[in-house]
């Protein structure tokens, strides 16, 4: 089996996806924008060849590297980023060389904007939010008389909290109006819930192999906006009901043989049109793992090699190489700004947390606006010690608290 895969360097941790096909017998052929002697070892000891391109966002360069593969090895059988920002070019790869085995042309409308993705909740008798497509300011003042502010507004082709925006009243609203915008954008009436994801990897039937989920407590929006401290957790275990939204929402948008990030706000109080309060509405979805670390965090939470889950999925659609019944912790993400004085030391956090912790690093400056500069993920057997362990590590000194 020929495998291309796309950036296999970063986020710095994928690397792991090359190893597990390499390790379950697959040639994997890395395509990257980083010289070949900057790759990590452990990259190279899994890759037959690596082809360095300058741009990965650059059709002409992409193609010039999987024919050269293609001629080299013969027909590419898998290509795969894992990754949001190449959803796009994976795609037009697959259908230039006819990859079958994963997303091609036709299937990335109703992954990538945010109004299509409707079409599928729906169709998984999932709730959605009302939405308008930006036009007119006239045409706004229509809808928010319908839902009424505060009214969310972001690009309709977009992930993470980049160039959105939480309307509050009509000055904020002309002033949004006031400013060009380039791309199309969705304006969503606002619900108050926390987001909670659905997460893991599914078969070629649109079946999940093993599924997980993710808590994130403050809006990613939230955070930007007041320049805060990101935290997130992955969950000891699944409730019943996220469970039945999420293999719901699997078949609906046809989500087969990948990986995948499904997103919902469970609702936080009685919401007319969508349900009661710890029901779940759509929010929307990504057909990659979480961002950053999250699938690190998946594995430690869940005692398990998600990694090679996904390889095995590959390679025989089936888990063959994994285990999945280890035990369970609150794997969490506590993040922390240069910009901020925090009352613990790094050596303070250490010193309490060193035996949960899992990981702590500096976050790559592309990843810093949402994730902090400063990372630490521990495993707590509790969600009282689960809270605990955020509060340590992001409580800021007095005279820095009173500041902000």
């Amino acid at each position: 089996m020929n495998f291309v895969f796309v950036s296999p360097h970063f986020p710095k941790t994928y690397w792991n996806f090359c190893e597990r096909l390499h390790r379950n017998g697959v040639n994997v052929l890395g395509i990257g924008d980083a010289p070949f002697d900057e790759i990590p070892w452990q990259l190279k000891h899994c890759l037959t060849e690596y082809y360095r391109v300058n741009d990965l966002g650059n059709y002409d360069e992409m193609l010039r590297a999987v024919a050269y593969f293609t001629f080299h090895y013969g027909k590419i059988d898998w290509l795969e980023s894992n990754n949001e920002y190449w959803l796009e070019m994976d795609a037009q790869m697959r259908t230039d060389f006819n990859i079958t085995t994963g997303a091609q042309n036709d299937f990335i409308e109703r992954i990538k904007y945010k109004s299509k993705m409707k079409e599928s909740y729906i169709a998984a008798g999932v709730p959605v939010a009302r939405h308008h497509m930006v036009s007119t300011l006239a045409a706004a003042k229509a809808f928010i008389k319908e839902v009424g502010y505060p009214v969310i507004v972001k690009p309709d082709n977009g992930c993470g909290a980049e160039a959105t925006y939480k309307l509050r009243n009509l000055k904020e609203l002309k002033a949004f109006y006031a400013e060009p915008h380039a791309v199309p954008y969705i304006m969503e009436e606002f619900i108050n819930g926390t987001i909670v994801s659905f997460d893991g990897v599914a078969d070629s039937h649109c079946v999940p192999l093993f599924y997980t989920s993710n808590v994130f407590p403050t809006p990613l929006l939230d955070i930007v906006s007041q320049n805060g401290d990101l935290s997130y957790w992955t969950q000891k275990s699944v409730p019943a009901a996220l469970k039945d939204v999420g293999f719901r929402t699997i078949k609906a948008f046809g989500a087969k043989s990948r990986f995948f990030h499904c997103e919902f706000f469970q609702l936080n109080e009685d919401k007319p049109g969508l349900g009661k309060k710890g029901d779940y509405v759509a929010l929307e979805v990504n057909m990659r793992p979480a961002g950053g670390y999250t699938p690190d965090m998946i594995n430690y939470a869940n005692s398990v090699d998600c990694y090679q889950i996904w390889a095995d999925m590959v390679c025989y659609d089936e888990i063959r190489n994994a285990e999945l019944d280890g035990p369970k912790y609150f794997c969490v993400y506590a993040g922390r700004r240069d910009c901020h004085t925090y009352k613990h030391s790094h050596e303070e956090i250490l010193a309490r947390y060193g035996r949960q912790m899992k990981m702590c690093d500096r976050v790559p400056d592309v990843l810093s606006l949402d994730m902090g500069n400063q990372m630490y993920v521990a495993t707590l057997d509790t969600a009282t010690e689960r809270d605990a362990f955020v509060r340590y590590v992001q409580e800021q000194a007095p005279a820095q608290a009173a500041k902000d």
